[in-house]
């Protein structure tokens, strides 16, 4: 698979492409346009920016992205994944801080495609995506409970982490607008009844009707809410090219996010391509994906937009209103770009109570706190751990602290777990050495040769093992069974040249059987094998056993 090869430019996707696929596409691109509109400016608003900056992005990183993507469907735009980190950058780097960042993942999103890392993306752990997706999903509700219930924050209220939202709510409480709070209420249960209305509850999507029927319920009654227009500047203007003020001082504070973003992104992104994989039955190349994603985000950061990344639901939706090909999401970026010349102006009369249930459904939807409990009932302590440790760093301080902290915890646990499956089972001249895999008889062992079977990889964790081998008194020759054993690193090899020598000082023989080929090419380049001899490196235990009582003329 070549390593960039955009599906709009494939003959196998485009090919034979005709009017009736294209109505398909249409139809598509307009309805996840209709899903992504309301959306994008609720996640914009989230993310401590102007509700344009959703669309900006919507438009120009869905547009980008699906002309060079590696999806037949994928549907890219803002995500509640980078809610919080993204506002976080902006209370303390400002919107330039934002826009370098933006630009900063997405070169390094290209990069990791030019790599070829599409295929490692898998290496992070489910325990770490599932504790920081629910983690997020944690800090979106948090911060949407001013907006919800209406309160009213003193003057001077500092409230950028989430820790911080938390204690200035609890502060405020006593200023809970009631009209807010059924507002909020109003258009939360119009969300979660909306999808079993017959005929158009699936067609049509809920936060679409929860707007329009928000707004005029507050424009109607003339009810004391705030809404969008009150709160921010909305204007239609076209998204304009920028490039932000950068420094190498802000470069260097803003990498460990910028790497964030660009984890974050790989990982929705492809998990949202393996999804729609399976939904039409293709494959996606995921290093173009990985680069398209880079390009996007350079794109919306130079046109004022926010990180982007594939969107599951949106990318779902798609295929299920027909679409097939990245046409459906250029139609989509065209359509939201028509509505923003068009309706944006409007968006301001939205009442943000609605936009916070939005939000909260959102939340509910990503928290995915079924296969949180389900770990939690079925896995080992170490990954549950990693689990809660990941969920609880995301909401106490960031996506950079928990990712790290979960990797690197990760990391430690599944050494210690490899190092706990290594052993050595020793026997004795007294015992018969059966191997069901080489032959169905016991294999007698001659007096004087002690064999041991090694047991599980040989690193660096792991590498006392070997020198747990005790040689027994007696003993003329010691045949180390390897079959078990895959991988061999250097730490490991310097352990077994000690066993060596100890065996040279005592005169004893050492003799390998079964060598595999990783540790075999390691012995090879470290000259180990010259120090064995000729004739001691064995493809089986038989033969070794042979060249044993050869030695010790049994």
């Amino acid at each position: 698979m070549k390593l960039f090869q955009p599906k709009l430019l494939s003959k196998d996707v485009m090919g034979g492409y005709n009017a009736k696929r294209f109505t398909s596409d249409l139809v598509a691109g307009i309805i996840v346009a209709i899903i992504a509109l309301p959306l994008s400016i609720a996640l914009a608003i989230a993310s401590g920016v102007s509700p344009e900056k959703g669309i900006y992005t919507a438009i120009v990183a869905g547009f980008v992205i699906s002309f060079f993507g590696g999806s037949r469907v994928n549907i890219s735009g803002p995500t509640a994944a980078f809610a919080t980190i993204v506002a976080g950058i902006v209370a303390q780097y400002g919107t330039d801080g934002l826009v370098t960042a933006t630009l900063m993942a997405g070169i390094l999103l290209i990069l990791m495609g030019i790599c070829r890392f599409g295929a490692l993306i898998r290496y992070i752990p489910y325990t770490i995506t599932t504790g920081f997706t629910s983690g997020i999903a944690v800090t979106i509700v948090v911060g949407q409970l001013k907006d919800f219930l209406g309160l009213t924050y003193p003057d001077g209220t500092h409230a950028v982490e989430t820790m911080e939202k938390l204690e200035a709510v609890a502060r405020s409480i006593t200023t809970v607008n009631p009209v807010a709070l059924l507002v909020g209420l109003f258009g939360l249960a119009i969300l979660i009844a909306w999808p079993y209305v017959p005929k158009i509850g699936k067609k049509i999507p809920g936060s679409l009707i929860a707007v329009l029927a928000g707004t005029a319920l507050v424009k109607l009654c003339n009810l004391n809410v705030n809404t969008i227009g009150d709160l921010y500047e909305i204007g239609r203007a076209l998204p304009a090219f920028s490039v932000p003020s950068i420094s190498l001082d802000t470069v260097g504070e803003l990498f460990p996010s910028a790497v964030t973003i660009a984890v974050l992104a790989g990982i929705e992104s492809l998990l949202s391509c393996v999804v729609s994989d399976g939904m039409i039955g293709d494959r996606h190349n995921s290093n173009t994906e990985l680069m398209a994603q880079g390009l996007g985000n350079i794109a919306s950061g130079l046109f004022g937009g926010i990180p982007a990344t594939g969107a599951i639901a949106r990318t779902a939706a798609n295929v299920k209103n027909g679409g097939r090909t990245p046409v459906a999401g250029i139609v989509h970026a065209l359509v939201l770009l028509l509505v923003l010349v068009v309706l944006m102006p409007y968006a301001a009369w939205i009442p943000m109570p609605i936009i916070a249930a939005i939000l909260f459904m959102v939340a509910y939807n990503m928290c995915e706190w079924r296969h949180f409990v389900e770990i939690c009932k079925i896995a080992p302590a170490g990954d549950i751990l990693v689990l809660v440790l990941t969920f609880v760093l995301t909401i106490i301080f960031d996506l950079v602290v928990a990712i790290e902290v979960g990797m690197l915890l990760s990391v430690i646990l599944f050494m210690k777990n490899m190092a706990d499956i290594t052993h050595i089972r020793t026997w004795s001249a007294a015992d018969a050495y059966e191997e069901e895999h080489e032959s169905k008889s016991a294999k007698p062992i001659p007096a004087g040769v002690q064999v041991c079977d090694l047991e599980g990889p040989m690193f660096f964790a792991s590498a006392d093992t070997f020198r747990g081998i005790a040689v027994k008194d007696g003993v003329r020759v010691i045949v180390l069974r390897m079959h078990g054993v895959h991988t061999l690193d250097v730490t490991a090899m310097r352990s077994l040249l000690s066993v060596k020598n100890a065996c040279d000082e005592r005169g004893i023989v050492m003799i390998l059987a079964h060598v595999n080929e990783q540790p075999l090419s390691v012995m090879k380049k470290a000259g180990f094998l010259s120090r064995l001899g000729d004739g001691n490196v064995l493809p089986d235990i038989d033969t070794a056993l042979m060249r044993a009582a050869e030695i010790t003329g049994a």
